[in-house]
């Protein structure tokens, strides 16, 4: 059965229309808001769709406003959805403590350690429940979907791609933190919300999934290289050596002079709805 959806706001956008909704979420255990891009012309068919998950302090309008990505999203025929980066209601105890953990800071798993079991499965969420919701309300084509993100959503794109290919046919991400497991925020992440017991991080480790079976489609990413979280926390060359490992078929670029901001997702938004828009069909 599928939710009431509440409609917070609707915006003309280069034809088609930007909302932004909210609706009881079973997965999470309370209220979910998201956003959604559905390009002019989708009443006379169902389309490809690509679900965008945000990174460490996002939320569900962070990549809608800054991105610039409805435009050619518009040429293409593509959907956007894009979810909250975390459960934000009932308040967990420590859960806005700090920036990179708690609210804003899902990490995009399913957690096994209370308090954070009851309503952080953000795993489910964004596999499940949310394509299931979008495909009852929305011209999407479930059997087109594609996922792609930035950051703490990078990670996320990876690992839910790498889990659940028979969910997303496509994949690509903007400076993912591409071994979770081996940087202080997957530490400090992964620890709260799945445990001490580090084997069970390597099931949310996009190098480590990687290695064991490549997802299917080739995946791009981009990274800058003036990205002050590069070295530290997001290790790129990990997903390189994973790939050689498994066969993996990867496009990882590396642009000179680059950030972590979303001047970059801007400056390459278009080439990542090219390819998932090639691989969709």
């Amino acid at each position: 059965m599928i939710d009431a959806l509440e409609t917070l706001s609707e915006h003309a956008c280069f034809g088609g229309m930007q909302g932004f909704y909210r609706h009881a979420s079973t997965a999470c255990a309370g209220p979910m808001r998201f956003g959604v891009f559905v390009p002019d012309g989708a009443r006379e068919r169902r389309l490809p769709t690509l679900f965008w998950l945000a990174g460490l302090t996002c939320t569900e309008e962070t990549f809608a406003i800054k991105a610039g990505a409805q435009r050619v999203a518009a040429e293409l025929g593509i959907v956007l959805v894009m979810p909250d980066t975390s459960p934000r209601e009932p308040q967990l105890p420590g859960d806005r403590e700090s920036w990179d953990f708690g609210q804003g800071a899902g990490f995009y798993v399913d957690a096994t350690q209370t308090p954070w079991n009851a309503h952080y499965r953000m795993s489910t969420y964004v596999t499940e429940e949310l394509p299931a919701l979008i495909e009852a309300r929305f011209p999407s084509d479930p059997a087109r979907r594609g996922v792609f993100g930035h950051s703490m959503g990078g990670h996320g794109a990876l690992v839910s791609a790498l889990r659940r290919p028979d969910v997303f046919r496509s994949c690509s991400a903007f400076a993912p933190i591409a071994a979770a497991s081996d940087c202080p925020w997957g530490h400090k992440a992964l620890g709260s919300y799945l445990g001490a017991d580090r084997a069970a991080w390597s099931g949310w480790d996009a190098a480590a999934l990687m290695r064991k079976r490549p997802f299917p489609e080739e995946i791009l990413v981009d990274q800058g290289l003036a990205d002050r979280f590069l070295d530290e926390q997001l290790k790129p060359e990990r997903l390189e050596e994973a790939a050689v490992v498994s066969g993996q078929r990867l496009t990882l670029r590396r642009h000179p002079g680059y950030d972590h901001g979303y001047f970059f997702i801007q400056s390459f938004i278009a080439d990542h709805l090219l390819h998932h828009a090639r691989l969709l069909g």
